[in-house]
């Protein structure tokens, strides 16, 4: 991976015999060397493969954008930069009931043409390990997988279009955990594209180019599932959706309108490019859904074929269970 280090800096979130969260600075950066190269590195595909983001920008009266601007300009070095957010940092995170003691990490660098701004925090665990002697000792080590409170700016978006609402990235993180709430309020910064919105939008847009250009049910079908390709795609590269190049791989409509302008002349509010939502755009070429004990997930090809679903009665008769589980019902009859 193509990534080139400009500022490193890591300070500890610890809790004092009073459980209060207190920070201690690193009296300064790390050097750029091999090691804070990789480290940086995995920090960077970590965060990528993170599921669940959320975008924002800065709100007018953030003091964060304030501080980042005078970064930008020379006016604040990079260490008074790192302080001033980790005592931030700490005072929000300790308002919260998972507030927790870890490493708090502030990175600045440049993956392929991009420049990032990643600031978070990173759970300190301790392992086991066996030393040169054979004797047994205890370790720590950094868990980046855990890493949920995390928030990344693409500073050269930032620099170019301070009016997008997409520049600021964050981790959503656990269920039952405000984590994006917390990176919010620490940001000073407000909910921006939303994600799944935009999703929902596409998988709506496609279901109506499909009944609007009369395609045949398998026609359909094999629409849907060059789109949901597609998306897969997109998701296991890291990439995002852009429409104008999903539109390509389609069929136009039989009168030559192509899914792009099919969606402009019908105000669908689609963002240029967006990253997929997995559970959203599986539904293209699935059945999915569970409640009251009952999971159920089928190809969306085998709707009228054999699995039939009757609204009066809300009953859905399945025919040709599959092996193991026809297995299952006859064993326990």
């Amino acid at each position: 991976m193509s990534l080139h280090l400009s500022n490193l800096i890591l300070h500890q979130l610890q809790k004092n015999d009073s459980e209060e969260l207190e920070i201690h600075f690193r009296s300064d950066a790390l050097e750029h060397d091999a090691s804070s190269e990789h480290f940086v590195s995995e920090l960077h595909r970590v965060f990528h493969s993170k599921a669940g983001k959320g975008f924002g920008s800065f709100k007018s009266d953030s003091e964060f954008q304030n501080w980042l601007q005078q970064l930008r300009s020379g006016d604040k070095n990079f260490y008074d930069f790192s302080q001033l957010c980790g005592t931030r940092l700490k005072d929000e995170i300790s308002k919260y009931p998972f507030a927790e003691e870890g490493i708090f990490v502030i990175a600045q660098y440049q993956s392929l043409a991009t420049e990032y701004l990643l600031i978070g925090i990173i759970p300190s665990k301790q392992s086991m390990k066996v030393t040169e002697g054979l004797d047994i000792s205890a370790t720590d080590y950094l868990d980046l997988t855990k890493m949920d409170i995390v928030a990344r700016l693409d500073l050269s978006s930032y620099d170019t279009d301070k009016e997008s609402n997409r520049y600021l990235s964050y981790v959503k993180g656990r269920v039952g955990r405000k984590v994006a709430d917390f990176f919010l309020d620490f940001l000073q910064a407000e909910v921006g594209l939303d994600v799944k919105q935009q999703n929902q939008v596409l998988m709506q847009a496609v279901q109506d180019f499909c009944a609007d250009s009369k395609l045949e049910k398998e026609e359909a079908v094999q629409y849907k599932k060059q789109v949901y390709d597609y998306c897969n795609e997109q998701i296991k590269s890291g990439d995002e959706v852009e429409v104008r190049e999903l539109s390509g791989e389609l069929p136009a409509s039989q009168d030559g309108t192509s899914f792009m302008d099919f969606t402009k002349e019908q105000g669908y509010e689609l963002e240029e490019s967006f990253p997929a939502d997995r559970s959203t755009v599986r539904k293209l070429t699935k059945y999915v859904g569970a409640g009251g004990g009952l999971n159920v997930s089928f190809d969306s090809v085998l709707m009228g074929e054999r699995v039939f679903y009757d609204p009066e009665t809300d009953t859905l008769t399945i025919k040709g269970t599959p092996p193991n589980l026809r297995d299952q019902l006859t064993r326990n009859q």
